[in-house]
């Protein structure tokens, strides 16, 4: 499982440290690819291959399953650390995220999100008024 939240810079060749106990959840290589809320989402590929078998479940004939095939799959990329522990992130991926320079990593169970800093602290803003009744809403048919 991924989770935590760490900080780093992404550099101007967009470069990137990933921490440590996420490289060692994510692998070797592991498929780096646009996600929603205008952030980055990194799969193992263990993880990636469960997420495109749901995928290919969906009716093609569908035009909002092809849209969504086509931003997501477009912009995927498998990517490898370097002997720093940095991943070179392409510049479609760097654009669509809005990375500048202040960055954060965080573990979402399955996955690793990479945001722009400021995008991270309005969306948990924005989110903050409202994770109340969100929790209530998707989890109380739940017995927690």
């Amino acid at each position: 499982m991924l989770m935590g939240e760490f900080h780093h810079n992404i550099d101007d060749k967009g470069r990137i440290v990933i921490p440590t106990k996420f490289r060692m959840e994510l692998g070797e290589s592991f498929v780096l690819a646009r996600g929603l809320e205008k952030c980055l989402y990194a799969y193992s590929m263990a993880e990636w291959n469960k997420l495109v078998a749901k995928l290919n479940e969906l009716p093609f004939n569908k035009k909002d399953v092809r849209t969504f095939n086509r931003t997501f799959f477009s912009g995927a990329t498998v990517c490898e650390f370097d002997k720093n522990g940095r991943i070179n992130i392409t510049s479609p991926l760097v654009s669509y995220a809005g990375l500048t320079n202040k960055c954060v990593i965080i573990g979402v169970n399955d996955r690793l999100e990479i945001w722009d800093e400021e995008s991270f602290d309005n969306f948990l803003n924005d989110s903050a008024q409202n994770i109340e009744s969100i929790a209530e809403n998707l989890f109380e048919n739940l017995s927690l």
